[in-house]
């Protein structure tokens, strides 16, 4: 009877755990199981393991094996765990050290060839290694950079398990020349926003007061709506947003970096400062949004879209439960994906920016000369934004058409850059204010303290406002939270009477 062990590590969403692996071989007819609650893809694993094994030259024994995936009480899944399922089997039977690969975290996926190829989620593991005093780690050559993002932890690529086996002081019978490649993620389809870049505002032709909206939402972190025709800018404005928001603070760019490495999408974009921009489809599918999928739920856009924009273009056009399921994670922050083998949490602190025509048509807006549609077919349209969904929307806009191209010469479009230093300028203001609360930006500032530092001439506006029911409690909140983002880009210390009258009017759409 001979046991031998390895280390691995499983995530349930970005929630990260270890796995020990316990390989047992004994006396009995030729068998292989694995136990532990594996998925099926890891319950594969065991012809995989096998024939790898037995292409390094290790020969497979003619007896029981048995890996053993503890804590026995949690879900496994995936094929990341092939590797230290190898090791564990292979310190069993002798062929490596029984403590060579104490205290490491081994990963990667097999081919029935040996070779070893990379895994999602390495960062969020790297995270936890290092959380908890696990110095060393052993991973795909293909993962060794993302690995290495991680200060602190030596990182070790192998390309194939004999290169492991020899690492280790067996020995081992392999060609790494006839290894299958590494596969790679598809950068044709993931690297967009790496490859280009936000574009400049001043590329948008006019439309200097929803570029002024833009930049109040990027200061204070609210959430936008942009209601006009076709052709007037909205998309244009809206895929600019990422330009003028703050760069993203190292903590910030560990969290979108775990999302992406779970996506496997994290080598097209790499670690950068630049928020996410996620813009999905008005066919999209609520899962695909928020999340879903059988065993434990994958992220979705609103996960993706974590700490940057969530852009939802032609909004009246989604489902209306697959808006509704929007409400709660604008509210917590984050998402709650619960399945028949447990909960998945993912973060979701996005900042959600919508574009919707007045009308089926497009044309309903001025005196509505060129619509089409007919009364019931306009209110029908747009009722799809829910009154609950857009109370949640802090700034609502309308974006008006443009009648002419030729600019004057004295005439100058507003730049990114400009707009960032502002919104840059105004977050400081707002973080010094909030150092004790822990607050990054107004949006996240809670009613009662606005109620308590806004000046009383202030709050009656908010009031007025509630008597004529123009905004309901919660409006009233995010209106206060609009002017004092208002304030910090005026540079005056707490809102006043043009402030708040200004953020009332945002709050509020023409109808």
């Amino acid at each position: 009877m001979t046991i031998g062990s390895a280390l691995s590590v499983g995530l349930i969403g970005l929630k990260a755990f270890a796995i020990q692996m316990q390989a047992f071989i004994s006396p009995g007819l030729p068998y292989f199981s694995i136990i532990g609650l594996p998925d099926a893809s890891l319950s594969e694993a065991r012809e995989r393991v096998k024939s790898a094994c037995q292409a390094s030259g290790f020969k497979w024994p003619e007896t029981r094996v048995t890996v053993n995936l503890s804590p026995a009480s949690m879900p496994k899944r995936g094929s990341s765990h092939d590797l230290a399922i190898a090791t564990s089997v292979l310190s069993a039977a002798n062929h490596i050290p029984h403590d060579c690969l104490a205290d490491t975290i081994v990963l990667g996926e097999l081919n029935l060839d040996g070779s070893v190829l990379p895994v999602n989620g390495v960062l969020p593991i790297g995270l936890y290694a290092r959380e908890h005093g696990i110095g060393r780690m052993i991973v795909p050559q293909a993962n060794v950079e993302e690995a290495e993002l991680v200060e602190g932890l030596d990182v070790t690529g192998v390309r194939h398990l004999g290169e492991l086996i020899e690492l280790m002081g067996g020995k081992a019978r392999y060609h790494l020349d006839d290894a299958r490649p590494a596969a790679q993620p598809d950068d044709a389809a993931t690297t967009g926003e790496r490859r280009t870049a936000p574009g400049d505002m001043a590329e948008v032709l006019g439309q200097e007061h929803t570029k002024w909206a833009l930049e109040v939402a990027a200061a204070g972190g609210h959430h936008l709506l942009m209601t006009g025709p076709p052709g007037s800018g909205k998309t244009m404005l809206a895929s600019r947003m990422p330009g003028i928001m703050c760069p993203l603070d190292e903590q910030a760019q560990l969290e979108v970096a775990s999302v992406r490495s779970l996506c496997g999408t994290l080598a097209a974009y790499g670690i950068t400062d630049v928020p996410p921009f996620e813009a999905p489809h008005h066919t999209a599918s609520t899962a695909s949004l928020v999340g879903g999928g059988s065993g434990v739920a994958k992220p979705g856009a609103i996960t993706r879209a974590h700490r940057g924009v969530l852009f939802m273009d032609e909004a009246p056009e989604f489902s209306p439960r697959t808006l509704q399921t929007l409400r709660e994670p604008l509210e917590s922050g984050y998402v709650s994906l619960s399945r028949a083998k447990g909960t998945t949490y993912y973060p979701a602190r996005f900042q959600l920016v919508m574009a919707a025509n007045p009308c089926p048509c497009g044309y309903g807006y001025g005196d509505g000369e060129r619509c089409t549609c007919r009364e019931k077919d306009r209110i029908r349209y747009f009722s799809r934004l829910s009154g609950p969904i857009l109370d949640r929307i802090d700034i609502q806009v309308e974006v008006p058409p443009i009648d002419h191209i030729i600019q004057t010469p004295s005439a100058r479009q507003t730049t990114s850059a400009e707009m960032r230093a502002r919104v840059i300028a105004a977050r400081q203001v707002a973080r010094s204010r909030y150092a004790a609360q822990r607050w990054t930006c107004n949006a996240e500032a809670s009613g009662s303290w606005m109620r308590a530092n806004t000046s009383r001439s202030a709050l009656k506006l908010i009031d007025l406002a509630l008597e004529d029911s123009r905004l309901s409690l919660r409006g009233a909140d995010r209106a206060m939270r609009l002017a004092w983002t208002l304030a910090d880009l005026g540079g005056r210390t707490s809102p006043g009477h043009d402030e708040m009258m200004q953020g009332i009017a945002l709050r509020t759409r023409e109808t």
